[in-house]
């Protein structure tokens, strides 16, 4: 039996600010490293937490999961009944709206919950417990089935997508930190500092690891200056190759190639009591 869900949504309204195709990186890299998941899934489901004042992130997010994995359903959850009800005519086989915040109020435990965009307006001393309460929301891990569970996406881009940082969470908590960028408009890897999740945007300072990625990211960026000359995908390529001898990047060229670089969460995370 599911527990009876608040009287009213957990959280506060956001912006709503949106724009179609602003959560295609995340997207694709969710379809890329997921897909297994929720195909192993009998009826995989995903939320669209926050998704604004217009639903385009909630149809992309559909179209682009049952590329991967056809089953797949996304549900809408937006605080703001307003934009519900906006969205309401959007609606179709496999995409639903519904009222609520951080209690998820869906009827069983989604495989996928996507939160972008979210956590920037509160204080970096709420991000932990907002996470614990919706990792606690995940389809649990299943050893049995290979299963690791469902996957939690929070992060932050700017207002057309050129520029993203997410962390990855499952039932047990935060995995990874991915950083996606259009490469054409980089100047050096740093520049992303901007869009850094609330947990760690604060955190960008001399001592904190996320300041030394992001230098050593630069300087290897700067060391591959020769390789521009092929394009700034080759230049990232070789610059992420370097950061591999230090850092515990996960992911491998074929993400590499998108502008991307995903690292464990435990070496980026904020240093304790800091």
């Amino acid at each position: 039996m599911t527990s009876r869900a608040p009287a009213r949504p957990v959280g506060t309204v956001t912006r709503g600010t949106t724009n179609p195709n602003r959560l295609r990186r995340m997207d694709r890299w969710i379809a890329a490293t997921h897909g297994a998941e929720l195909r192993r899934a009998a009826e995989p489901l995903a939320v669209d937490l926050g998704y604004g004042a217009a639903p385009w992130t909630a149809v992309e997010l559909l179209r682009r999961l049952r590329s991967v994995a056809p089953r797949a359903r996304v549900v809408g959850v937006e605080i703001e009944p307003a934009r519900v009800a906006a969205a309401k005519p959007y609606e179709r086989e496999g995409l639903d709206f519904r009222h609520g915040g951080f209690e998820i109020p869906v009827p069983r435990r989604p495989h996928l919950v996507r939160a972008a965009n979210v956590l920037r307006q509160y204080d970096e001393d709420e991000v932990a417990a907002v996470w614990q309460r919706l990792c606690a929301r995940l389809a649990p891990a299943d050893p049995a089935a290979a299963s690791r569970g469902g996957l939690l996406v929070e992060g932050t881009c700017d207002e057309i997508g050129r520029r993203h940082v997410w962390v990855a969470l499952g039932p047990e908590g935060p995995r990874t930190v991915t950083f996606a960028t259009r490469l054409g408009s980089l100047e050096r890897p740093s520049d992303l500092a901007e869009r850094l999740p609330k947990a760690l945007i604060h955190r960008n300072v001399p001592g904190e690891p996320v300041h030394a990625f992001l230098r050593d990211f630069d300087r290897a960026w700067a060391a591959a200056a020769p390789y521009a000359s092929y394009g700034a995908r080759q230049r990232w390529i070789r610059a992420v190759r370097e950061l591999t001898a230090d850092w515990p990047v996960t992911d491998g060229p074929a993400r590499w190639r998108q502008g991307e670089v995903t690292v464990r969460w435990g070496a980026l995370a904020p240093r304790a009591g800091a």
